[in-house]
């Protein structure tokens, strides 16, 4: 996920790992073979660890560790039986024999609680996400911090002033992205509404997607790209009118995409959930899931009538983003917490320490 810092490790005499996200685990076309996390996979593994958890649901990750043996196959089941019940490790096994897929268990079964074994703490980049995991492992401390994001140049918006309304989506796009249901949105849209959306990113099942756009046909306005350049998403941002970020359900993690997004001066309509549901009303546009359709469809007239109606919208959101989430700050926070969590296993080692060599006397 480009622009994200990649905290893989912190020299002091506690390491600091940071668990990839799920969506990270996938490669682009021409990347070359083998996992880009396996440093991480190994690390968490055998060194007492601060562990940054951007992401709650890690189930396919555990999945692909243990298809590439970068994790044993009886050290997950274990794990899935020690959280998760007789019921754990019988899905774990569907999983492993492909017989279910490890995203459909994210909000059931998320499985960040298996890769916890060697924490000192855990860093988190949500408090949904940090109260889940506080209540889940009361032990270790659980801290927070904003995700971080490379902040760009102040961005030139290139939105056009006819034409159709331009809609863009993009990044792992998997069924809570809920690609199927702004499909339907705009289906039942007036016959005049003029618009065009772009889908760019991997998309969890494209068959399902494909047939849904000849379903409501909607082939001839909708444009499904697969990956893209850094740049030709980029572009995109700049012209979209608005760009839809909408989840469910969600583990509480923070949105890199919605950072993206909020650098590029972009709107965005984003379900009124999780992280999103804690952000100030003025840095997007918050969907209801129970009136997703109807509001939808409301905010797409608006901004068929102005063009520029989201324009203080993405000025607030870049406003805020630069407030909240740089790298710098992150950087100097997250070395405290790491010298913090090193201090705190030193004081533990030198107590059992001192317990055993007063047992032996």
């Amino acid at each position: 996920m480009s622009g994200i810092c990649p905290w893989s490790g912190i020299a002091l005499s506690g390491t600091l790992i940071r668990i990839p996200s799920c969506r990270e685990i996938l490669p682009p076309p021409g990347a070359g073979p083998g996992p880009k996390w396996y440093l991480s996979i190994l690390a968490i593994q055998r060194i007492p660890s601060v562990i940054v958890l951007h992401d709650l649901a890690i189930q396919e990750l555990m999945i692909e560790a243990v298809e590439y043996n970068e994790w044993e196959a009886a050290r997950y089941l274990a794990g899935m039986e020690k959280w998760y019940g007789a019921e754990g490790v019988q899905i774990g096994k569907a999983c492993l024999a492909k017989d279910k897929k490890g995203a459909d268990l994210s909000g059931v079964m998320p499985g960040y609680e298996l890769a916890m074994e060697k924490a000192l703490s855990i860093l988190t980049h949500t408090s949904p996400a940090q109260s889940i995991v506080q209540a889940r492992l009361p032990e270790l401390t659980c801290h927070l911090l904003p995700l971080p994001f490379e902040i760009g140049p102040v961005p030139v918006r290139a939105q056009m002033s006819a034409g159709p309304l331009r809609l863009l989506q993009f990044g792992w796009i998997g069924p809570n992205r809920r690609l199927e249901q702004v499909l339907e949105a705009l289906a039942q849209m007036p016959k005049d509404f003029d618009f065009r959306l772009d889908v760019m990113g991997k998309i969890w099942n494209p068959t399902v997607i494909q047939s849904k756009l000849v379903e409501l046909n909607l082939v001839d306005r909708v444009c499904l790209h697969g990956f893209v350049s850094d740049s030709v998403l980029e572009n995109a941002l700049r012209q979209a009118d608005l760009v839809l970020n909408l989840r469910h359900p969600s583990m509480g993690e923070a949105s890199g995409s919605q950072l993206r997004i909020w650098n590029a001066g972009a709107p965005a309509a984003v379900t009124r959930l999780g992280w999103y549901a804690e952000l100030p009303d003025s840095v997007a546009y918050f969907i209801d899931l129970e009136e997703e359709v109807e509001q939808l469809h409301a905010l797409f007239s608006t901004l068929t009538a102005d063009r520029r109606a989201g324009a203080d919208i993405g000025a607030a959101g870049r406003a805020y983003f630069e407030a909240h989430h740089d790298p710098d700050t992150y950087a100097e926070e997250i070395v405290k917490i790491a010298r913090q969590s090193a201090e705190k296993d030193n004081q533990t080692l030198a107590r059992s320490l001192s317990a055993q060599y007063s047992l032996k006397r």
